[in-house]
This record gives structure tokens, sequence and C-alpha cells, in this order.
């Protein structure tokens, strides 16, 4: 969402997803996420799925 300069709350507009799981995302405070809500987001944002998850090691 930063990379794009897209704000929480312009992004829930497009999206419908709920302003508090994208602050969530955002701040990287969720253990899990719907494909749903995936796609949502990367289809919005006119990235790819490599672009917007990222996986971290334990």
């Amino acid at each position: 969402m930063a990379r794009k300069k897209i704000r929480i709350a312009e992004l829930h507009r497009l999206t419908c997803i709920s302003a508090s799981t994208l602050s969530r995302l955002y701040n990287e405070k969720t253990s899990m996420i719907s494909f749903d809500t995936i796609e949502k987001i990367y289809l919005t944002l006119d990235c790819t799925v490599g672009e917007f998850l990222e996986v971290m090691p334990d």
C-alpha cells in the first residue's frame, strides 16, 4: 500500500475490505489472510501476488 501511495481508507473504499483488516495487514499484525482478500488487494493495486506477499522466516 505504501509503495502504491494509497491510503487505507481509499483501499477500503475500492475493495470493501474492512479498514481494520487493511490496517492489520499494513502493520504486519495478522497471521492469516484469505485468498479473496489477497485477490482484491493485488487486483486493485495492479500488482502481482509476489509483489504483495513476502515470506519471512521465523
